[in-house]
């Protein structure tokens, strides 16, 4: 169990948070998580909207708020602090630098392949760089790219299935396809990645997410391969999360039924919880007038329904009349809002269960 480390950051649990935007996942839930010994991970999308304050230019307010939360971050926790940054962001080029200025721990990249990473690390830095995918193809190319360009190996993957929140990397029609469960790529992905550990005489840990929410999750998912878990969902009903109480309590209340497919005006689907915003785009009824913030590079105004930083934004602060909350296919499990702490003592607690069974 104390064996993950994603290069020298030795975790003493095996549990990644995953980033979570816009406003999700900041300092607040990452330290949270950290200070528990998991990876506790930043989402800098639309940061800038949440530090307007400091400057009216989105992308000048998105730099200063990104180096504001983690030196937050950093002031609050003893552990490992990431950094999650879309490869899609049009900013993507400014927040790969501030977080390494910054001294993130780590940068966790999907939403794109993040071919050209390992460019951005100055000499004497320490962050680690670590890929989100959601195949093993996409894996093995980024592994090609990064030691052939840039004699650089990941310090770890990110295997990302389709029962994960927000936005997904695979066709609509392969989210319910058996052939592209977690559960079957992961062992694809782990001889993969054993045959890159092979020829370049090093060591590739793999983290896997997207529906695990329990103990008995992780312990199938580690026992498949993986050396740890990305779990998001998990962490929106805590007292830590950065999310405003609306937020949580549209986790506390929704049915299995409410989390369901939707599409996204960046070109790829994504899963979230039904709300009164999402039935208005259904009825066409969501026109963005304008791209104030240019925010994601798929993206076109033009022919979007709706503009996708405005609703999750809204729904950081509570308003589902004008936004909706991402979510984790097994988000309707949650019941309270109690601490990270006791999510992760509950999470290990039902680990050694399982494990002992």
């Amino acid at each position: 169990m104390n064996n993950f480390s994603i290069g020298n950051l030795k975790l003493s649990v095996p549990i990644v948070q995953g980033g979570m935007g816009v406003g999700i996942s900041l300092n607040g839930l990452a330290s949270a998580v950290a200070n528990e010994g998991g990876v506790g991970v930043i989402s800098c999308a639309g940061i800038g909207l949440l530090y307007k304050k400091m400057s009216k230019d989105f992308a000048e307010a998105s730099i200063l708020g990104l180096r504001e939360e983690l030196r937050l971050a950093k002031e609050k926790a003893k552990g490992v602090i990431g950094v999650n940054i879309m490869v899609a962001l049009t900013n993507f080029t400014d927040m790969v630098k501030t977080a390494i200025a910054s001294k993130a721990d780590v940068i966790f990249s999907g939403a794109g392949l993040p071919l050209d990473l390992p460019s951005f690390l100055t000499k004497d830095s320490q962050t680690k760089l670590v890929p989100i995918v959601s195949s093993a193809r996409a894996a093995l190319i980024i592994c090609e790219k990064w030691i052939k360009n840039y004699n650089y190996i990941p310090d770890a993957i990110v295997l990302e299935g389709p029962k994960a929140g927000g936005h997904l990397g695979y066709k609509e029609e392969q989210i319910a396809d058996q052939n592209y469960s977690l559960e079957h790529l992961l062992p694809e992905l782990v001889q993969t990645i054993k045959g890159v550990e092979e020829k370049n005489n090093c060591k590739i840990p793999i983290i896997a997410g997207g529906g695990i929410y329990d103990g008995e999750g992780m312990k199938r998912i580690l026992d498949m391969g993986a050396s740890a878990v990305q779990m998001g969902s998990i962490f929106v009903t805590t007292e830590e999360c950065d999310a405003s109480p609306a937020f949580k309590e549209a986790y506390i209340n929704a049915t299995e039924q409410d989390v369901e497919i939707i599409k996204s005006p960046v070109g790829m689907p994504g899963r979230a919880i039904f709300s009164k915003f999402i039935q208005s785009v259904k009825e066409g009824r969501e026109k963005p007038n304008g791209c104030p913030y240019h925010c994601i590079r798929t993206c076109d105004y033009t022919k979007s329904p709706y503009c996708i930083i405005k609703a999750l934004y809204n729904a950081y602060k509570g308003n589902f009349s004008k936004g909706y909350a991402f979510a984790g296919s097994n988000a309707f499990k949650a019941d309270k809002i109690i601490t990270v702490k006791e999510t992760i003592r509950n999470l290990m607690e039902g680990f050694r269960k399982a494990s002992a069974e």
